[in-house]
């Protein structure tokens, strides 16, 4: 099945968990775009819900289909978070951050009663860092330092080009750089959270463990899989 009418499909299963009334973190990406999109053709039909976006890029397509949106700040709970993934393992824990809003995107996921993840089957990975680099977020101020540190973890650090000019180096809308790690297949996913977490000038990574309660997955032939988190849960974000 083609790639667009399999991400269709996954976007209008994600868009059906949203209920009448809802406040919903929109993710970034161009699965969350699907979703998204999916959204707009319902608000447009008069169906009533509002977003919480986890990027500019997000906020500013949700403005153009006409989604109502708030801000993190405004808000006390999100009921339900769809978000893709760049690579989720067996229990839902996922790497996220190739299209660079991995903090905003955390943040959002934290606050959500109920977190799902949206992506084609192919994501699904026995192990965490096997087929994609584990995006960090650092300060820029000093980051060939912070680098270092990194590097001495054996994952090798190398500053994220701007998609507009690879000559620049790519910013968050804070003013952060991204160092996509190639960790190879991760062994503690939890250990080495926190391990990266506790380098001075990072801001954050893009292992979302213990986070999603749920996926939605779409196989090569169009059809949706939905996976539910194992009861026990033992990892943090």
């Amino acid at each position: 099945m083609e790639a667009t009418e399999r991400m269709r499909r996954l976007a209008v299963a994600a868009a059906d968990l949203v209920a009448p009334g809802m406040t919903v973190g929109l993710g970034t990406g161009s699965t969350a775009s699907a979703v998204i999109r999916e959204l707009g053709k319902r608000t447009a039909e008069g169906f009533d819900f509002t977003g919480v976006p986890t990027s500019p890029e997000t906020e500013e397509l949700a403005h153009t289909l006409g989604i109502p949106l708030i801000t993190l700040e405004e808000v006390d709970r999100v009921d339900l978070g769809i978000d893709g993934a760049d690579e989720i393992d067996p229990v839902l824990n996922a790497i996220k951050g190739l299209g660079g809003a991995l903090l905003r995107e955390k943040l959002v996921a934290l606050a959500c009663e109920r977190f799902v993840l949206v992506a084609s089957d192919e994501k699904r990975v026995a192990r965490l860092g096997s087929r994609t680099p584990l995006p960090v977020q650092v300060v820029t101020f000093g980051w060939r330092q912070t680098a270092k540190r990194l590097a001495a973890l054996d994952i090798a650090p190398e500053r994220r080009p701007s998609r507009d000019d690879p000559a620049q180096p790519w910013l968050t809308e804070t003013g952060d750089s991204i160092l996509d790690c190639r960790t190879g297949p991760i062994a503690d996913a939890p250990l080495l959270a926190a391990t990266i977490k506790g380098i001075t000038g990072v801001v954050d990574h893009g292992l979302f463990l213990d986070l999603a309660t749920e996926a939605l997955l779409v196989d090569r032939d169009g059809k949706i899989l939905q996976l539910a988190r194992p009861r026990e849960r033992s990892a943090t974000a």
